[in-house]
C-alpha cells in the first residue's frame, strides 16, 4: 500500500526519532533510495535512517498502523531488490554498524546494518574469524538470516553455525532474544528463515580461530574447462575440509581457487595440486591475506550494474553438470556473465537439516547462475539465459534452495526452497510472531 509521506512524517514526529527521515525531493533521497542492483528502482514514500534499537521499533509501529510496505536494509544486496519498495517504508539499519569484539569470551556482536567487511576488519586482527559471505560489501544481516556461505564453511561451517543468539524486533513492536535457551522455535527460524520473522538489530557470533591462510589461484581458457573440472571433481571429493574451493565458468575463461585455513600441515601440497590440474592453467600461491581474499570480488560485483541471480545445490559434479555446465554458459549474453560453483560439505554437513530452517546440508556443491550487465536493453535477454541456464542445472539437482541468491519469487518458489515438513514449521512460527505478515518484502512465507 502507498502511503503519502507526510503522513508517515507526522506519525514519526509524533513518536520522535534519534535517526533521520528522508522524503521524496529531499536532498540526499536519490542517493538513499538506490540499491546494489541496477535493475531495482523504486520509489519508497519514505525513507527511516535508523539511529537507535527505538528507531526500529518505532518505524515497526508507524508502519503497521499506515498499513504500509516495509522494506528492511541492511547491505541492501537483495537481488530481487527486498531492501527497498515503491510507496512504502524503507527502514534502512546502515547507520547501526557496529562491531564489538569479546576476546576473553570468543564471541563478537555484530549490530543489524553491519557489512561482512565490517565484521572481518574488526576480528581478523585478533587472529579469530566467524565463517561469512565472499563479498565484503554485503549486509551482514541478510547473508546471515539466510544461512551464509563461504570460503570458510568447509572447516567452520555456515554463518548461522557460529550464531549463538540474535536481538529481534517482531511486528508488534516487542524486542525479545532468540537462543537456544530463549525463544529457541525463534532461533530456529532465523536460521535460515530470511527476514519472515522480525528485524535483527543484533546478532552474537561464535568466533574461532583463523590460523594460517593460503590461496591459490588459476585460470584457464573456456575451451579447456571441462577436461580441467573433471579433475576438479576427483580432487575435491577427497580435499580436507581445511579447504575451501570454488571455480567460475563465463564464455570466455575458467577460474579456479583453493583456500586453505587452520593448521600448516600439508597446505602448500593440498593447494598446489588444483593448480597441477591441467597444463593450460596459469596462476599463483600465495601473497594474498584473509581481509585481500574477502575484497577480492568487491570491484567484480559494484553497485550499479544490473544483476540477476538462480542456484541451486548438487550431489556431485557428474559428467553430465559438467557438460551443462560448459555448453550453456558458452551462450551467456555477456563477458562477465558466469556460473559460480562453490564446494561444502565438511562441517556444513555435520549439523543435521533438521537443526536449522536452512536446507541443503547434505549438498556437495553450490551452483548459482549469475548474468551481469550494464544497459537496460539487454535486460530481457540477460535475465532469459540466467533462467534458462538454471533450469537445464537445476535438473540436476537436488531438492531444496539457499534463499539469499533467487532473483525469482513467489507461487511455490520458497516451498520448494524448504520442503513441505519445514515450509509448515516456518509458516506456523511466522503466524506467532508476524500474523498480519508485515515483514513480507521477502522469500516471503505466509502465515500459517
Amino acid at each position: 500500500m502507498s502511503v503519502e509521506s507526510g503522513h508517515l512524517i507526522e506519525a514519526f514526529a509524533r513518536l520522535g526519532l534519534d535517526g533521520s527521515l528522508v522524503a521524496i525531493g529531499d536532498r540526499g533521497y536519490e542517493r538513499h533510495r538506490r540499491v546494489w542492483n541496477g535493475v531495482i528502482d523504486r520509489r519508497p514514500s519514505l525513507i527511516v535512517r535508523a539511529g537507535s534499537v527505538a528507531d526500529v521499533q518505532r518505524t515497526i509501529e508507524v508502519a503497521a498502523a499506515a498499513g504500509c510496505l516495509i522494506a528492511i536494509r541492511c547491505g541492501g544486496h537483495s537481488f530481487p531488490g527486498f531492501s527497498t519498495c515503491d510507496g512504502g517504508v524503507v527502514l534502512d539499519l546502515s547507520a547501526l554498524k557496529q562491531v564489538v569484539v569479546d576476546r576473553a569470551e570468543r564471541r563478537v556482536e555484530v549490530s543489524g546494518g553491519a557489512l561482512l567487511g565490517d565484521l572481518d576488519r574488526a576480528t581478523a586482527p585478533y587472529g579469530l574469524v566467524s565463517p561469512a559471505g565472499v563479498i565484503s560489501h554485503t549486509g551482514a544481516a541478510g547473508l546471515t538470516l539466510g544461512g551464509g556461505m563461504g570460503w570458510l564453511s568447509r572447516r567452520l561451517g555456515l554463518t548461522i553455525d557460529s550464531l549463538v543468539g540474535a536481538d529481534v524486533c517482531l511486528a508488534d513492536g516487542r524486542l525479545v532474544h532468540a537462543s537456544e535457551a530463549e525463544e529457541p522455535e525463534l532461533f530456529w527460524g532465523l536460521r535460515g528463515g530470511g527476514g519472515n520473522f522480525g528485524v535483527v538489530t543484533r546478532f552474537l557470533f561464535r568466533l574461532h580461530d583463523l590460523g594460517s591462510i593460503l590461496v591459490g589461484s588459476w585460470a584457464c581458457a573456456a575451451t579447456e574447462s571441462a577436461g580441467v573440472l573433471a579433475g576438479y571433481a576427483e580432487l575435491a571429493a577427497r580435499a580436507s575440509r581445511q579447504l575451501g574451493t570454488a571455480f567460475t565458468v563465463t564464455r570466455d575463461m575458467m577460474r579456479m581457487s583453493a583456500v586453505w585455513s587452520g593448521s600448516e600441515h600439508a597446505a602448500d601440497a593440498s593447494v598446489a595440486a588444483f593448480g597441477g590440474l591441467g597444463g593450460q592453467l596459469s596462476g599463483s600461491v600465495g601473497g594474498v591475506t584473509f581481509l585481500e581474499l574477502q575484497r577480492r570480488l568487491d570491484d567484480h560485483f559494484p553497485w550499479g550494474r544490473r544483476y540477476y541471480a538462480k542456484g541451486g545445490f548438487l550431489a556431485d559434479l557428474s559428467p553430465e553438470v559438467i557438460d551443462c555446465l560448459t555448453s550453456s554458459v558458452a551462450a551467456a549474453p555477456t563477458s562477465d556473465s558466469e556460473i559460480y560453483v562453490l564446494q561444502l560439505g565438511g562441517a556444513v554437513a555435520d549439523v543435521s537439516d533438521h537443526e536449522t530452517a536452512y536446507t541443503g546440508r547434505q549438498a556437495s556443491f553450490y551452483w548459482i547462475v549469475e548474468p551481469v550487465w550494464d544497459d537496460p536493453a539487454d535486460d530481457d535477454r540477460c535475465i532469459s539465459w540466467g533462467r534458462e541456464t538454471a533450469a537445464q542445472l537445476a535438473s540436476l539437482s537436488m531438492s531444496g534452495n539457499y534463499v539469499n541468491e533467487q532473483s525469482d519469487f513467489g507461487g511455490e518458489t520458497t516451498r520448494k526452497a524448504y520442503g513441505n515438513q519445514k515450509y509448515e514449521r516456518l509458516a506456523t512460527l511466522k503466524a506467532r510472531v508476524d500474523p498480519s505478515n508485515l515483514f513480507r518484502l521477502n522469500q516471503n512465507i505466509p502465515p500459517a
